[in-house]
């Protein structure tokens, strides 16, 4: 039996600016938006190539925003991704190399922390 992640909660403050952030400096797409009732909004963001979203919006979750738990991306090419995330104006670590991958870190408006890796020992990252 396969189990899969495919759906993540980010609890942001402001829906529309952190769906402007994600899909125009980070480069998610955005799959769906829907305003449920006048107490629901549910954003689903996806990162290009990846079977796990995020989920944003107006009365998903009971957590603060910007505390979510770290959260990380694996790239193929880490000197790409920092160029888009710079390119873009997001607000971005430089790369650090260490023994077990290559990493980049931003946040969203909100303070949620993202790691973005790129993993040398795997083929295409």
């Amino acid at each position: 039996m396969d189990w899969k992640l495919e759906l993540v909660f980010v609890p942001v403050s402001d829906v529309d600016r952190a769906k402007d952030f994600y899909v125009n400096k980070v480069g998610f797409n955005a799959d769906y938006d829907e305003r449920v009732n006048e107490n629901l909004r549910f954003v689903q963001l996806t990162p290009p190539g990846s079977a796990c979203s995020i989920a944003i919006g107006e009365g998903l979750s009971e957590a603060a925003p910007g505390t979510a738990p770290n959260l990380q991306m694996v790239v193929g090419d880490i000197q790409k991704a920092y160029d888009q995330l710079k390119g873009n104006g997001v607000d971005c670590s430089e790369i650090q190399v260490l023994d077990w991958g290559h990493f980049v870190y931003f946040q969203d408006p909100d303070g949620n922390r993202w790691a973005v890796q790129y993993i040398p020992s795997r083929p295409n990252g």
